[in-house]
């Protein structure tokens, strides 16, 4: 009887053993562990980061209850051993279970990188690099790098027409060179068979579009008027002109020194247009060597689809708009330089 007895008790003891280990081991792979009762959380894991890195990052930002049921189910399907890098979106009330097979499967949420308003490669680099893994410096050496340009069909006068202003949905987690090849790839696909057909019509290249929208772009800050300012020195390229643009004097002026900064320089003087530089345009016809600044798609098209008309010259409104006076002859021209100057002279005095 007293055996008998044993063997129950033995057997609803073990039972009971089983029972428990078998609801916490469900509880730890099924319970709500991640964000209870709160936001999607974000989480970036670094090349090379490891499931301590991981989960100190879980805990340091409040998004993990409890450690020990992680790392156990960390464990158990080897995610220790197999961290995956990347910009991940938690959601709320998530479990174990979901937690680590979504980090595990390396199915990271991509990002949006944008930039416009950009002059330089630098500045480009440094508007998209803070949302990514690299460093500016990381992209600007890739961007420069001979190698790669000449895999891309670039070199460092070109490079810059491969920089399109635009909206990019790329991973967190992408190499300097990889985004070099996307931004290729979206370039490729901007200059379409129309763009083409449009930039052969007017006698240019793509990369000659550019250049020239990058001086449209820097003669006037109104959209509405820059296919009229791409007209103009369409007409003056036809002529074999000299497009006699300031942003680029200002440019070759950067470019050999004189000045440090593109907007250094408030007011074009004599001295800078002696500058000897394939960049100032009022010493070399056509167009220089390469894009001034990063050229928008506006800009772009403005030129693509350049207004048709016989101005060849252009100074500032008087009335200091940001628009500007468009004349035929060097006459005309002339006098609406006066009025303008006179307009300067008189808002220096009352200023």
């Amino acid at each position: 009887m007293v055996k008998s007895n044993l063997r129950i008790f033995l057997f609803v003891g073990f039972s009971v053993f089983t029972i428990s280990i078998l609801v916490y081991i469900y509880q730890v792979f099924y319970t709500a562990n991640i964000q209870v009762d709160k936001e999607p959380a974000v989480i970036r894991i670094p090349h090379g980061a490891t499931i301590e890195n991981v989960s100190d990052t879980l805990q340091k930002y409040d998004i993990l209850s409890e450690l020990v049921p992680f790392r156990f189910v960390s464990k158990a399907l080897k995610y220790n051993e197999n961290v995956k890098p990347g910009l991940y979106v938690l959601q709320p009330d998530m479990t174990n279970l979901e937690a680590v097979r979504y980090l595990r499967s390396g199915a990271q949420t991509p990002i949006k990188i944008t930039f416009n308003n950009a002059r330089t490669i630098e500045d480009v680099a440094e508007r998209i690099t803070p949302r990514l893994e690299m460093t500016a410096d990381q992209f600007y050496d890739a961007a420069t790098d001979p190698a790669l340009l000449k895999e891309l069909g670039l070199d460092s006068l070109t490079v810059k027409a491969l920089f399109l202003p635009n909206t990019y949905e790329v991973y967190w987690t992408i190499s300097p060179k990889q985004l070099m090849r996307r931004l290729k790839k979206e370039y490729d696909r901007f200059w379409n068979k129309d763009r083409k057909v449009k930039a052969e019509a007017i006698g240019l290249t793509p990369f000659q579009v550019s250049t020239l929208a990058s001086i449209v772009e820097s003669e006037t800050i109104k959209p509405d008027e820059m296919p009229k300012v791409a007209g103009l020195y369409v007409n003056r390229l036809n002529r074999n002109w000299a497009l006699q643009s300031d942003p680029t004097v200002v440019y070759a002026a950067v470019q050999v020194g004189m000045v440090k900064e593109f907007t250094d320089v408030k007011r074009v003087l004599n001295k800078h247009l002696e500058v000897d530089s394939p960049y100032n345009t009022y010493k070399y016809s056509g167009l220089p060597p390469g894009p001034i600044r990063i050229p928008s798609t506006t800009a772009i098209n403005a030129v693509l689809n350049a207004e048709k008309h016989k101005y060849m010259y252009m100074v500032a409104d008087a009335d200091f708009s940001g628009y500007h006076h468009f004349s035929k002859t060097l006459t005309e021209h002339n006098r609406y330089a006066r009025i303008y100057q006179n307009a300067l002279n008189k808002k220096r005095v009352y200023k």
